[in-house]
């Protein structure tokens, strides 16, 4: 079984060091490691100036009484499917190559028992915590500060953020009292509660380094940055201001060990409470999307286009027939406001669209032709899986498990290639076994190529055995071998 640091790590690679990113709960599976530390010889005293002023810090005391009898611990088991590749070690760079494109090696299941946080939001027993926490667990089981457990639903999980709900079936609970980010600032004071390491309620502080912080591959979650001590089995606990309201949700570390590091970050609760009561009352996240592609400015770009700033989100692809096409939008339009609110940075946007109900109508500003124009678009829904299931909506399964569409115009010219299809969803199914990802593009089935859903739907329906897909990647092509249903 692999480590929880194994199983959870990124790696993002910067110059000249590679930086692990840890999600900074999940699991933890307590081994009794405890370091034993020799105290320091004494330091001889030092004569030093009385200082002309005393610098008082906050007092923490009064927030962990009164928050944290609602901060919950939250332990998970279940199995996990791996892959072995016989004589290769995990840590081996082409071990995850092999494991993606080699769809008959042998797989077990592995028992799976993880510790995380949580915090009760409503008295009748409605927790909050990380998707990544319960995610593949069979059973949940929430225990709160007095040793009370309760075995508790998964009422939803989202992904895109990294948020959870839960439900355990109690009564007058104790609940946190939430906040918000908007009056938050950097340099403010915060205060974390949770079980790092297996270890309950316990309380750490910091303060806000950032905001809006964009993580790569978490395009939908403007992060705040703390200093504060966050390890794993601090995921999904909360993050308090002095006021001792909760204003974030912690979830992920940077980190070159799989310990603290001095950067942490947490999901804005504002972000997490419009998740939570999706999911309380519809069951599922909608999103808004606007159906283009954006990439950041830097100076030499703003001023190819005349820009007085390098502010904004360059277009750099727009969907045919899609909400921000329909309205007018091109490639090369640089988007300077969207409702009104300006963009900085391109990573500012896509949180702004999927935070507006899909059938709105915004007001966009451009940059085009060194002029400001304004267009209305109106917000269509970006298609998901339902949350808390990993299966595809029954109108985009197929026999391979995966949800697929033709390329659009641009997307063909992109790729440099007259048909294909990208991969959107990939559900439980033989191609998530043979390593498919959503992002890849079919280029062709046994040969054939295919350039629409019904014709794949044809060529996997004359082989139902076995097939072999032409995969685009980035710019690599390879055949992958798929035995399906």
């Amino acid at each position: 079984m692999q480590s929880f640091v194994q199983s959870r790590m990124k790696h993002w690679v910067s110059v000249p060091l590679a930086v692990a990113t840890l999600f900074g709960a999940g699991y933890w599976v307590q081994a009794n490691m405890v370091s034993h530390v020799r105290a320091a010889a004494p330091v001889a005293a030092q004569t030093m100036a009385a200082p002309s002023a005393y610098i008082t810090l906050p007092n923490f005391a009064s927030i962990a009484e009164s928050q944290g009898a609602a901060v919950v611990n939250i332990s998970v088991s279940g199995t996990v499917k791996t892959t072995g590749i016989p004589g290769m070690d995990p840590s081996d760079p082409m071990f995850e190559f092999f494991r993606r494109f080699q769809p008959n090696l042998p797989q077990t299941e592995t028992p799976m028992n993880g510790l995380g946080s949580g915090f009760i939001v409503k008295s009748d027993g409605i927790v909050l915590t990380n998707a990544h926490v319960v995610d593949n667990a069979d059973e949940v089981v929430v225990r709160l500060t007095d040793k009370r457990e309760f075995k508790a639903k998964v009422i939803g999980v989202d992904k895109l953020t990294d948020v959870a709900v839960l439900k355990i079936d109690g009564k007058d609970l104790p609940t946190v009292k939430i906040g918000s980010t908007q009056n938050s600032k950097v340099g403010d004071w915060v205060v974390a509660i949770g079980s790092p390491f297996g270890f309950d309620n316990t309380v750490t502080a910091g303060i806000i380094s950032a905001k809006s912080r964009a993580l790569p591959d978490e395009g939908y979650v403007p992060f705040l940055q703390t200093d504060v001590a966050i390890n794993p089995g601090n995921s999904g606990g909360p993050l308090f201001n002095l006021n001792g309201e909760v204003i974030g949700i912690n979830s992920q570390i940077y980190s070159r060990s799989g310990g603290y590091q001095g950067l942490s970050f947490a999901i804005p609760i504002d972000v997490a409470m419009n998740i939570e009561k999706q999911l309380v009352e519809k069951g599922k996240v909608s999103r808004g999307r606007l159906g283009i592609g954006v990439q950041s400015i830097n100076q030499d770009l703003a001023a190819s286009f005349g820009l007085p700033t390098p502010n904004g989100a360059l277009v750099s692809s727009v969907e045919q027939n899609g909400p921000a096409d329909k309205a007018g939008l091109e490639p090369g339009d640089v988007i300077v406001k969207f409702n009104n609110q300006p963009i900085n940075l391109s990573s500012d946007l896509p949180p702004m669209v999927a935070a507006i109900p899909p059938g709105s109508t915004v007001k966009v500003e451009i940059w085009r032709k060194k002029q400001m124009k304004t267009l209305n678009m109106r917000v269509a829904e970006m298609p998901v899986p339902s949350a808390g299931s990993a299966a595809l909506p029954a109108s985009k399964q197929n026999s391979l498990g995966i949800g697929v569409r033709p390329l659009t115009s641009q997307e063909l010219a992109q790729a440099q290639v007259k048909q294909g299809l990208l991969v959107e969803e990939v559900g439980k199914g033989p191609a998530a076994s043979a390593g498919i990802q959503p992002g890849d593009v079919i280029l062709a089935v046994n040969g054939y190529p295919v350039a629409s859903a019904a014709q794949l739907h044809d060529k996997l329906q004359r082989n139902s055995k076995n097939v072999a897909l032409l995969v685009m990647r980035g710019e690599s092509k390879m055949y992958v071998p798929i035995k399906a249903n």
